[in-house]
């Protein structure tokens, strides 16, 4: 198969969770035959061509604009113009694959000006993060959200949860949406034998300190604040040792003021963002991941933290009961409800045995559940499927 793939993030930009997803679902596409082109913004100093692991990465400049929904328009203008450029050099595609509502509008235009079917992957909808649409500018995203999935042969979406909130939202028919998780390459948390463990720990907390962290973007439905209004909670049942540690960039202005009224400010650290490599080595000292979420609608920092073999707590929100078995691979506690939190954050902390075993069941389920390799061939089938339905049909 000949592959035309759009997203508005790929390595080095990484904002939340599609560049992961597309870095590491395409390269064993790539492994099972498939040619894959793959065309994203220009960022910093990464070429704007280069093949990773075998997908051929085209980086587009896109004009700023004068604001975020002009930088949009110009993206879609510049990816359609750049992939026209690519087909006529290239031949004919048998797909193209959109990654957000973001590309949405070019990935359409290709899709009628070349006869090539259109897949979409939607990883999150405007209708969930806000819980229903309320605004000009969240009634416009959803209208492209919408607009995406009604124009796409075949939805993929990464969660039960996700696949009744497109139904909620747009109607999407059961029929026209195809569940595959993400994945995770659990070697990538694998540190060489001469890591120093404990001189790395204490750059964050003493020996006596269990940490206590979160990490992803500083957004409301994060749910951050609960892990803060949790913490008194938790240090009058650990003798105040116990050192929560925030991970992101972003402004944590409201959070930093939040942790100094609830009297826990020495008891907090807010790194600011974190590298991936010395996030791969934090995880690795750290005692418990805590995932809070309002919304998620997967959850794949919860399958880092599996990888990573640290313990985990999560809100029972969206897809996240369905990536953490409650009392199995991890705690699932009760969304926006800091004494339920504080719980399952205690149940790991007092009862260690009981945390290594939730941490191997965790690592057991990787390779089960979100093996890309086992998850590429769930694409590959969805692809075949749709190429095989093109070729009954005559497209006018």
């Amino acid at each position: 198969m000949k592959i035309l793939v759009l997203t508005w993030e790929f390595p080095p930009k990484i904002v939340g969770g599609i560049s992961r997803h597309v870095a590491e679902l395409y390269p064993e596409l790539v492994k099972s035959g498939h040619e894959i082109h793959l065309i994203t913004v220009e960022f910093g100093q990464a070429p704007l061509y280069e093949i990773v692991e075998g997908v051929k990465v085209h980086r587009v400049r896109v004009n700023p604009g004068h604001d975020f929904f002009h930088w949009i328009a110009n993206l879609n203008q510049s990816f359609g113009h750049h992939a026209s450029k690519i087909i006529a050099e290239e031949g004919n595609f048998d797909l193209i694959h959109a990654h957000d509502w973001v590309v949405g509008d070019g990935a359409i235009a290709l899709k009628h000006n070349f006869k090539i079917p259109l897949v979409a992957t939607i990883h999150a909808t405007e209708y969930g993060r806000y819980n229903g649409i309320y605004t000009d500018t969240q009634r416009y995203i959803s209208s492209k959200e919408e607009a995406l999935t009604h124009d796409a042969w075949r939805t993929i979406v990464c969660s039960g949860y996700m696949r009744d909130e497109l139904q909620r939202a747009f109607g999407t028919p059961t029929d026209k949406i195809d569940i595959i998780y993400n994945g995770i390459r659990a070697e990538k948390k694998q540190l060489p034998p001469q890591f120093d463990r404990n001189r790395f720990r204490r750059r964050f907390a003493e020996d006596r300190e269990k940490i206590v962290y979160y990490v992803g973007r500083m957004a409301y439905e994060k749910g951050i604040y609960l892990l803060l209004n949790a913490a008194p909670i938790i240090l009058s049942e650990m003798n105040s040792c116990v050192k929560f540690i925030i991970i992101g960039g972003g402004n944590t202005n409201a959070l930093k003021e939040q942790a100094w009224n609830l009297g826990i400010w020495d008891r907090c650290y807010f790194t600011g963002f974190m590298s991936d490599e010395d996030l791969n080595k934090f995880q690795t000292i750290a005692d418990c991941a805590v995932f809070p979420s309002l919304y998620e609608p997967f959850g794949i920092v919860a399958l880092e933290s599996f990888a990573a073999k640290v313990p985990v707590v999560v809100s029972n929100t969206g897809g996240l009961p369905e990536v953490v078995q409650h009392t199995k691979t991890g705690i699932v506690t009760e969304t926006n409800n800091a004494d339920s939190l504080a719980w399952g954050i205690l149940e790991v902390l007092k009862n260690p045995g009981y945390a290594r075993w939730l941490i191997d069941n965790a690592f057991a389920s990787l390779e089960e559940h979100f093996d890309w390799f086992k998850l590429a061939r769930k694409t590959e089938q969805v692809y075949s499927r749709i190429i095989a339905e093109r070729s009954q049909i005559s497209w006018h």
